[in-house]
């Protein structure tokens, strides 16, 4: 289930959570062991070892935990610290970083429980039931919640973090849709956005990324949001060229053709990888203004990515 981005929602019927910069994960335990899936069914196992211990955080019997998988950096939620542990499929790699850059699983829902399925039930009985399962540990625990959302945002926009989810009190969970019973309110200005291509850098750089171009889809059809060159470090570059190779095509695969200065030795991509973006603004046309790459999400489904 996913948040509708909005104002925030005022009444008795709403409580108010932190909305953290992470990555979303599916937490199934049998009662024997653990798999963590992205929310688009990419299994994350391998890659936070560091979650093993939720079998027993819930007393060893089946569960479905959803949550955000967060990286701290001097105290605050990190998206770039994120990408360090998120795009690594070695297991010895795996247990290496999260010695050292360790991550927390922030819970929030309970979608299954001992056989029975939560999803029909009110938030606020979910909620009831998942503080009295999940046992806190070094590395997970329970997303705290807040009646007044007003102070809860002036809050989070004092300290820098990203946002506040709002939600209804007698709402269900509604699997695969973003419903309006889940209101995002951000403080920060976040984009997810589809890699349709890059171009070529200067200098050092000369024939390989210089920027991302990028887009979202309207009516079915993916439309240019600019190109994005801040925020991408040489590693990252690699790492990037390395994936895109396999999806390269012929054709722009943007309704519109990028303007001359972006398209110029462009290197068009089949539109699969997505990334998020902090930016300024939107421009009148449609186009960001003072871009910076955070980060590939690998919990995003392409199609999925409209403007917010």
């Amino acid at each position: 289930m996913k948040a509708a981005s909005g104002d925030l929602p005022i009444g008795d019927g709403w409580t108010y959570e932190v909305k953290w910069d992470g990555m979303r994960i599916l937490a199934h335990t049998d009662g024997e062991r653990l798999v963590l899936r992205s929310s688009n069914g990419i299994d994350a196992t391998i890659r936070f070892p560091e979650l093993a211990g939720l079998v027993a955080a819930v007393g060893n019997r089946p569960a479905v935990l959803d949550g955000e998988v967060v990286a701290f950096a001097d105290g605050l939620p990190s998206f770039a610290a994120l990408q360090n542990r998120m795009h690594v499929s070695n297991e010895t790699e795996a247990a290496r970083r999260a010695a050292t850059n360790p991550v927390t699983f922030v819970v929030f829902d309970l979608l299954h429980f001992d056989g029975t399925d939560s999803t029909s039930v009110r938030y606020e009985q979910r909620r009831e039931l998942l503080e009295q399962l999940v046992v806190p540990g070094d590395h997970w625990r329970v997303n705290d919640v807040h009646d007044d959302g007003e102070a809860l945002l002036e809050a989070v926009t004092e300290t820098g973090l990203e946002g506040v989810i709002a939600k209804r009190l007698d709402s269900n969970y509604q699997p695969g849709k973003r419903s309006p019973s889940w209101r995002k309110i951000k403080v920060r200005r976040h984009q997810e956005l589809v890699v349709g291509g890059w171009g070529p850098g200067k200098g050092g750089r000369s024939g390989r990324i210089g920027g991302l171009l990028v887009g979202y889809y309207e009516s079915g059809e993916l439309r240019y949001a600019g190109r994005v060159g801040s925020g991408l470090n040489d590693g990252e570059i690699d790492r990037l060229m390395e994936c895109f190779e396999p999806l390269v095509i012929q054709d722009c695969p943007f309704q519109e053709l990028p303007p001359t200065a972006d398209a110029k030795g462009a290197v068009w991509l089949q539109p699969r990888i997505v990334v998020e973006v902090a930016y300024g603004e939107w421009s009148p046309i449609g186009r960001l203004r003072h871009p910076s790459y955070l980060g590939q999400r690998i919990d995003a489904n392409p199609s999925e990515v409209t403007r917010e």
